[in-house]
């Protein structure tokens, strides 16, 4: 039982933003096996307990999961993106028309995210056309 899994290299990512990798998480499952705690093991591994608790309970390793839930305006990225050069970036004007033309209704601050990444991507696509 005294036996010690050195941890993966991580470089410079934190550690709640890297997955533990099936080599890892496979010797979560071996470590627990020869009776080690889940606290000792995700010491010996350098990470969270929870995430040891996670995999354990799941009988190994798992993809990520992605997002929770679906975006509300996903699809609907190119309509918002020319209503907001139409309005000169005018977020209450688009929600109007949203809620109006497609019968969603969302918050200001949802539809000025949505603003921000919209000309984001325009910024992104002239930049390239730019560099032609």
């Amino acid at each position: 039982m005294n036996e010690y899994v050195q941890p993966a290299p991580r470089g410079e990512l934190p550690r709640r933003e890297v997955m533990q990798t099936p080599d890892e998480v496979a010797a979560m499952l071996r470590l627990k096996s020869l009776g080690w705690g889940v606290r000792r093991i995700a010491k010996g591994l350098g990470c969270s307990h929870m995430t040891v608790r996670r995999y354990l309970s799941e009988g190994g390793w798992v993809p990520h999961r992605g997002r929770g839930r679906p975006r509300v305006l996903a699809g609907l990225e190119a309509w918002v993106a020319e209503r907001f050069r139409r309005h000169a970036g005018n977020a209450d004007v688009v929600r109007q028309e949203l809620a109006a033309e497609k019968g969603i209704c969302l918050t200001l601050r949802t539809i000025e995210r949505e603003g921000c990444a919209a000309t984001a991507r325009t910024r992104r696509g002239s930049a390239s056309d730019d560099s032609l």
